[in-house]
Parts: C-alpha cells; structure tokens; sequence
C-alpha cells in the first residue's frame, strides 16, 4: 500500500495516566471495534491485565480513519505499559514506531516514567506528540500541565493536545493531529526483505505468532524467510494484521506493522530482535537488535510436584517469547528438587510471571526468596556474580562483595519533601542533587538495589499521598558490607529461606522470618526449632510446641506405673521422631517470606 497513508506510533506514559483508555476510545472512534463488542481495557486481552486495571504487555492494532482531505490512512497504534517494570515492552514497541503520543494526566502533570519514557522516544529517533488527557475533571488545571510540558519537556504549546480518552472529547482533532505531525514511514518496497521482529506468541494451532514490523520490500505467503540472526530458514504459512482480532492478508509491505506464521513451535529457534529476510533475495546486513536488560532481582521456581517440571520448562519457553526480559536456567535444590533459577526486571515482574505460568499454564509452583545479583571479587582477583545465595563461596576465598546501587530519581511536592528524604536516607540512600521542576521537586539519591525492590515505591506514595513518583536507572556496583542469612529448622538448612542482606539488617531480618514461620508451620509430634544464622553462629531463634496427645486416655484406674510406661514410651517416641521427621513447610510461608 502507498506509504504515505501509514503512520506508525505508540501511546506512552506514566501508569496510570489513561493510555489504555485513550486506545479503546481511537478503536472507537475510527469504527475498529463495534461498540456492541466494546469493553474497556479492548487491547488488555489477559485477565491479569484486567483485574489489576495495568497493561502488563504492548498490544499493536490497525485502525483505518478517513481524513479531512479525504484520504483514508492506516494507523498501526501499540499501547504500551506505564510501570517501570516493563519498561522493556516499551522499548521495544518505539522500535516499531515512527511517533509516539506522550499522554499526561491533567491531575498529575509530567511524572518520573513521563519522563523516563521521553528521553527513551528521543533516542528512538521517534516525533513526539504531546496530549493532555482527562480534561473533563472539574479541577483541572490545564494551563498548569501546559507550563509542565513547555518548561520541562520544550514542547511548542501549539502542538499539545488536549483530550478526554473516557468521553471522547477531542479525539477527531487528535487524530487529524497525528496524520498531520507524525511522519510516514519511510523504506523502499522494491529492496530485499529486511523486517524486525518486536514481539511475538504462542497459538496452539498456528505455532508462534510472530509480529514484525517492515521496514524493507515486502513478505507474502510461501516465500522462503531467513532468521539473519539465528540462521534459520523457513516457509511463511500466513501474513496479515491485527485489526483487532488477526484478519490474514496476502502480503506485507515496507512501512507495515502485522504478523506472520511459519508453522514454527520451537520457542527456542526465534527471538525478539531478530531480523527477518528473504532466502531468495537477503538484505545485507541485519537490523540493529535489542539490547539485553540485566535481571534485577533473582529467584527459585520449583514445580510442588516433581513431575510437573516437564510441564513447567515448556511454559517457560513459551511464556518467554512474548518476554525477552525474563531469563531463566535450570538448577536443583535440596528442599525441591529439579527447578529453575530465573531473572526479572523487578518484584511486580516477578510477581506478575508467576501468576501468568500457574493460570495460563495450570501449575502448582514455589517461588524461593528473591535477592538482587551481587558481584564478588575473590582473593586472587578473579570476579564472580552471584545469583543463588547457595553458591556464596567460603569465607577465606572472598575478597569483597559488591552490591548494585541505583540511581533513583524522586519526583514530590515540596511539601513532603522532608519526609521523602528521610525515607531515602533509611534505605541506605546517598543524596546526589535536588532541583525544581515546576511546583514540585525531583530529588536524585544513590540508593541500593536491594532496598529499592521490595516496598520503597509504596513508601514515596504513601507519604506523598499519592503525588510521589519514582524512576530508576542502574547505575554501578560498591562495595557493601553483605552477609548470607540462612534459616534452619530442626538444624537443617532451607535453602529456599537464605538470602543475602547487609550486616546491619542481618538481625531484624533474621528475626522477622523466624517469628513469621513460628505461625506458619504448624505444630508437628515433635518439637520444631526455627532459627536464623548468620556468619557461623545463630543470631534468633524460636520452637514451635509439639502437639499434645494424651496417650493415657485409655487408663483407668490401675497403678501409676502403667501410665509411667506409656509417658516413657511417648517421650522416646518424640525424641526418634525429631531426629528423623521431616518438617513439612506450607506454601503461605513461602508466600509470607516474599513480603517480608
């Protein structure tokens, strides 16, 4: 089709500031979708999606308008999350964009992931069009989120769109604005093949659904493709797009966004990145990829049953290729057997994994407790990273240990000001500068991996009341006084429970877990010891009672010396028991652990 009538673009912001909303209202609008089918959230087709009210994945959808000077285009739209979490699904759907819409919620004005998402656009090279969204609020202050976007972001105030995405207000002027602004995409049609692919899933019956965006020549059924990176070669099956269910076309051309299938079922033969072109006819050189983000935060999966490992290595692998940020490999513990050790993006990431393997792939798991990578330096120089806290070397082989630290920005009302400091200076945090922006500051701080992951975002809202945002980059590794924490019970290691924490949280954490499992595992015949060790020697410690069992109910009358027997016989009974009975610890302990 004629180039001139696409324009590519993504929808980009800070959660929670209406993207989601302002897609189903552009469905809407253009006649994409009949409003008898429509339900909010159109483009958040998992239930996930919908029951948290967050858009966990970037959806693409074509949507035709007919125009003011009578031109009808095609919209190739991909609405993209806002949490910092899954900043890499919005990476990867700039790649495919020549714009973007950068929406702010009158309400709230120009946020941290506002801005993070910014700076990630303009290196894209991408025309940014900025929009205002939720103008029908009786308070809204318009003219103030129109300063934000021109002192703080250098938008032109004639460029800044002002819409309602849930009444519809305006959006026939934004969408004459975005074929106006944004640019069409440029390629030529006549060039080898030369397609990237952003994104992909797993159909039961089609095999894996590749989304792929043209940006030279042009791809139709049977034509024989190349991976140019893993070297693969295959037949194309079927092309078409997302309008927004599948609807397959005879081909795909330079400057279009759609799929493909190539009857391909191995997740582990094609990746996100990749260039596609023709067997026939090869590009020269491949696309630039995307660069590989590096885990976060680490943890244990374990099937509860061991014979749903098999299962569970499949899920993996597939729920992987829609998510090239989640990295796994194969490990055994003692507690669980055969399991994998796997790398997210954040704790929600973790969380939000979890759940998609136990709902869409129907499996039991356990989750051991997460810990960020840490680096160590052995003795003779050599660098180790530590992912498992089972593989600390010995004491006597360790240099130093060096833990990731992270450059936070923090944006909140001057007012709470001091109260975000001290939360920042609790978590270990370095102040670095603090500056206005508008009403409202952004405060910079060195602050710990680590301390960041767990509950710091939680924090910033609650003392803000709401008004605090933050955004995160990695920034080093420093030295940092780090020890393993390890939880016995019975004086058996679990090693679902260790992690590593600095020397001056050992203790609290230490007896946090313990006095939580303390309630959690219930009362065995014997007596349950649960203690935490630190550096060799047990630094909290806690017993859960035996339960009772009345073993002379069936006395009576008679010489005191028959119950005797009976008490002595229960009393060696209980001591055999405790050196050979098995603790069996309740998946809510696990889950506990996680929060603590």
């Amino acid at each position: 089709m004629d180039q001139e009538l696409i324009r590519n673009f993504s929808i980009i912001a800070h959660i929670d500031h209406g993207k989601s909303t302002l897609a189903d209202r552009l469905l809407l609008f253009s006649g994409a979708i009949d409003e008898r089918k429509f339900h909010h959230q159109m483009l958040d087709d998992m239930d996930l999606e919908r029951e948290r009210g967050i858009t966990i994945k970037a959806s693409a959808v074509r949507i035709e308008y007919k125009a003011k000077d009578g031109k009808t285009y095609v919209f190739n739209l991909i609405d993209t999350p806002g949490h910092v979490d899954f900043s890499y699904e919005v990476e990867k759907s700039l790649r495919a964009c020549e714009g973007a819409l950068l929406l702010v919620d009158v309400t709230q004005g120009v946020e941290s992931q506002t801005i993070a998402n910014y700076y990630l656009a303009i290196d894209n090279n991408l025309e940014i069009l900025p929009v205002i969204n939720k103008i029908d609020i009786a308070n809204a202050d318009i003219d103030e989120a129109k300063r934000q976007f021109r002192d703080i972001l250098k938008f032109k105030e004639e460029d800044v769109q002002l819409v309602s995405a849930k009444e519809g207000m305006n959006i026939d002027g934004l969408f004459e604005k975005i074929v106006a602004f944004i640019p069409a995409p440029d390629g030529d049609p006549q060039a080898p093949l030369k397609a990237l692919i952003f994104d992909m899933k797993y159909d039961i019956y089609k095999g894996i659904i590749i989304y792929i965006r043209v940006m030279d020549g042009a791809v139709a059924p049977q034509e024989h493709i190349r991976f140019m990176n893993a070297l693969k070669d295959f037949t194309v099956e079927e092309v078409g797009v997302f309008a927004p269910e599948i609807v397959a076309g005879k081909r795909l051309s330079a400057g279009e966004v759609g799929y493909i299938t190539c009857n391909l079922h191995d997740p582990r033969e094609v990746r996100v990145g990749d260039t596609v072109t023709s067997v026939e006819r090869p590009a020269p050189r491949p696309l630039e990829g995307y660069r590989q983000l590096k885990p976060l935060v680490f943890c244990g999966v374990y099937p509860v049953n061991a014979k749903d490992y098999t299962p569970l290595r499949e899920a993996i692998d597939k729920l992987r290729l829609s998510d090239p940020s989640f990295v796994y490999e194969h490990e055994t513990s003692q507690s669980f057997g055969h399991g994998f050790r796997c790398g997210f993006l954040g704790l929600l990431h973790m969380e939000i994994v979890q759940e998609r393997l136990e709902r869409e792939y129907d499996l039991n798991l356990i989750l051991t407790t997460p810990n960020v990578g840490y680096r160590i330096i052995r003795v003779d120089g050599s660098v180790m990273e530590l992912e498992n806290p089972a593989d600390l070397p010995n004491g006597s082989q360790i240099g130093r240990i060096e833990e990731p630290v992270l450059a936070v920005s923090i944006f909140t009302p001057v007012t709470t000001m001091d109260a975000v400091m001290g939360l920042a200076k609790a978590k270990r945090g370095v102040f670095q500068k603090s500056e206005f922006i508008g009403d409202r500051m952004k405060i910079i701080f060195d602050i710990p991996l680590s301390e960041v992951i767990v509950d710091f975002n939680d924090l910033i809202k609650s003392a803000t009341r709401g008004y605090g945002s933050i955004d995160y980059d990695f920034k080093e590794y420093v030295p940092a006084q780090i020890t393993r924490l390890d939880i016995l019970i019975n004086d058996d290691p679990c090693d679902a429970f260790s992690c590593m924490v600095h020397k001056d949280r050992a203790y609290d954490k230490g007896l946090a877990l313990v006095t939580k499992l303390k309630e959690l595992i219930p009362q065995q015949l014997f007596e349950v010891r649960i203690q935490a060790a630190c550096d060799g020697r047990i630094i909290s410690s806690v017993r859960v009672k035996p339960a009772g069992k009345n073993v002379t109910a069936k006395c009576y009358g008679g010489d005191i010396t028959r119950k005797r027997k009976l008490w002595e016989k229960q009393k060696e009974g209980k001591k055999k028991l405790k050196q050979i009975g098995k603790v069996q610890v309740p998946q809510e302990a696990f889950l506990a652990a996680l929060k603590i």
